[in-house]
């Protein structure tokens, strides 16, 4: 793919980028970035204990007579040698130093020693970085990524362990929430998906199960050749800084990291040379690969402050250049979204999963590594169990992935309906699943589409939610007047996923299977399918 150069006058460019043209057309203003790859904006402020800490150096108390304050049990930028003893939620260790409140640790393992630096305080608890190891562990690895260290790029957590050992971490944690919030001791496994050191891999075969209705093929079950754990993410949110550099934010940080390559970055991506470009006057470029082999199935989109006017584009046809593509509301009133523009690519990107061809919008949601949709089609396939003639509910449906691959496997003695709330998926879905007829889709919140009667009957149900999980009502929904029987519950955070597995046993369910599938290697998430059957 050709380099994409973005729409700034003026800009230099950074040595030893390669690819582009001459710029073209002028921006201005910067407000704080978006969200970034691996790490949302969040407030560093250190915890109260450190602040009363700063407040009592600068002279004395007060409040005169008064005891002295006590002095907090870590201070930030200390370093202390602690034993490391398990893993938490979030990509964290867990040290527990005597006499001293619990540590959450970055860049460590379970059973090493390490030195910590302190990086925040709270009244129960400190965050810190490992700086130095001690006691290695033995699935301690170098890291890939130079720019995955204490204080470098937030987006992964784990590139210091063995693809088998952050395997074994993730599945710790998902046993830990089902333990901890759901009172449900199950051992879980998690599975790597196609090219990420799977059996298939090994062996060069397709690890894919194979059905009448699914059929798998080599993109699915193969991505092209890449090293195991990289080069699988087809989706990246880069933030800005007010150099105009793109790069990816520091841990619970708005700062910029300048990567300059992302290795887990799908070739796609990497071959585009957004971040050896200058793009001043955005705040932030979001890029996407589509996962069909076809010409310029790719996006780049420039996402600017709306408030700072109107850029100019190029001349009409430029190479390379913004197709003049924008959203956004820059007129007064409430304060405007960002304005977003196409820079380079296209809107709707190709997709491929579950031997289909899938439509969906450049910042649309589709399963950032090239083989979940396809496994995870799968793996909801496998729990519903569908026979022809039976009714499905699809909830939090999106472009129509899961209703579009059960639709075949009800046929037109049955149906399938679609619940979603953004417009632009919806628009996607329903030409995705143009072919089938008795499958359609509804844009509405699924909260208060969760209320209607018309969807009591469905035998069967699928839930694909985002991080906050089920909305209340459709627990409501699932545990009370529902025919559901069998429900197919696809979650990416294991906390949220304990907390409504909790809900709905109490509500009559029962936890029939959990899967878990390595969908996010490098980093600490997890993406899970549970199935659950109906007691009546």
């Amino acid at each position: 793919m050709p380099g994409v150069v973005p729409p700034a006058q003026g800009r230099q460019r950074r040595p030893g980028a390669v690819g582009g043209v001459a710029p073209q057309a002028a921006r201005a203003g910067a407000v704080a970035a978006p969200r970034g790859h691996g790490g949302q904006p969040r407030d560093t402020a250190a915890g109260g204990a450190v602040r009363a800490a700063d407040g009592a150096a600068g002279g004395p108390d007060p409040q005169e007579g008064t005891a002295p304050r006590e002095e907090p049990p870590f201070r930030v930028g200390q370093e202390i040698d602690v034993a490391i003893e398990d893993v938490a939620q979030g990509g964290w260790c867990v040290a527990r130093p005597e006499g001293l409140p619990v540590m959450f640790v970055r860049h460590a393992l379970p059973g090493e020693r390490v030195t910590a630096r302190v990086t925040e305080v709270t009244s129960k608890f400190a965050r810190a970085d490992a700086v130095r190891v001690n006691q290695a562990s033995p699935d301690r690895v170098t890291a890939p990524c130079p720019s995955a260290h204490p204080g470098g790029c937030g987006g992964c957590d784990w590139q210091h362990a063995s693809l088998p050992a952050q395997r074994a971490l993730k599945a710790a944690v998902v046993e830990q929430q089902l333990r901890r919030v759901a009172g449900l001791d199950r051992t879980v496994t998690v599975e790597p998906l196609a090219g990420d050191g799977t059996a298939a891999d090994i062996a060069g075969t397709d690890d894919m199960p194979e059905t009448d209705a699914i059929e798998t093929d080599a993109i699915e079950a193969r991505p092209a050749a890449r090293p195991p754990g990289l080069g699988w993410r087809t989706r990246v949110q880069f933030a800005v800084d007010t150099q105009g550099v793109a790069g990816l934010r520091a841990h619970r940080s708005h700062r910029v990291v300048d990567v300059g390559d992302c290795l887990i970055a799908h070739q796609g991506i990497r071959d585009l040379g957004v971040t050896a470009e200058n793009w001043s006057g955005a705040t932030g470029v979001e890029v996407a690969s589509g996962g069909l082999d076809a010409a310029e199935n790719y996006a780049v989109t420039v996402v600017e402050d709306a408030a700072a006017g109107r850029a100019s584009g190029p001349r009409p046809g430029a190479k390379g250049q913004p197709r003049g593509r924008s959203r956004g509301n820059p007129r007064g009133g409430r304060a405007a979204r960002p304005r977003r523009t196409l820079a380079a690519g296209r809107a709707f990107l190709a997709e491929q999963a579950g031997g289909r061809l899938w439509q969906v919008s450049a910042d649309g949601f589709w399963q950032v590594h090239p083989a979940a949709a396809g496994r995870l089609s799968q793996a909801v396939i496998e729990a519903l169990d569908p026979a022809p003639g039976d009714t499905v509910l699809d909830l939090y449906c999106g472009a129509g992935l899961f209703a579009g691959v059960l639709a075949p496997l009800v046929g037109q003695d049955g149906a399938v309906t679609g619940i979603e709330s953004d417009p632009a998926a919806v628009r996607n879905g329903r030409q995705n699943l143009a072919d089938f007829p008795w499958a359609g889709l509804r844009e509405a919140d699924v909260a208060d589409a969760a209320g209607d009667p018309e969807l009591a009957s469905c035998r069967l149900v699928v839930a694909d939610p985002p991080r906050a999980g089920l909305a209340r009502a459709v627990i409501d929904y699932l545990t009370g007047d529902s025919q559901a029987e069998r429900f197919a519950y696809v979650s990416c955070d294991p906390a949220t996923l304990a907390r409504d597995l909790a809900l709905l046993i109490a509500g009559g369910w029962r936890l029939d299977q959990l899967r878990a599938f390595d969908a996010f290697p490098m980093t600490h998430h997890v993406e899970c399918v549970a199935t659950l059957i109906r007691l009546r």
